[in-house]
């Protein structure tokens, strides 16, 4: 079964997310951002999702994580929650 793991960033506006975006690719540390900008309690943890399947997270935020390179960050990805910055950092399967 395919499964990845991942981690995000979850801020309520497209214009912030974009802000933290430039500062990651900037060389700001993505864990360190998560921790002080997510809405997410996963931010606390460095915006750290843990490893799931396909269809456990909502459909716009599947799509991403189960297509796009490996830790290249990806977003604005926008979902019912948000707005999302996202990295897929591992994917088996």
């Amino acid at each position: 079964m395919t499964q990845a793991s991942a981690r995000h960033i979850l801020v309520s506006t497209e214009a912030k997310c974009n802000e933290l975006k430039a500062a990651i690719e900037g060389g700001a540390d993505f864990a360190q951002v998560a921790r002080e900008n997510s809405s997410c309690p996963s931010g606390r943890d460095g915006g750290n999702l843990g490893t799931f399947s396909p269809g456990q997270m909502v459909p716009e935020f599947d799509t991403v994580v189960f297509s796009a390179p490996l830790n290249q960050v990806q977003g604005p990805v926008k979902t019912q929650f948000g707005y999302h910055l996202v990295e897929v950092t591992d994917r088996q399967g």
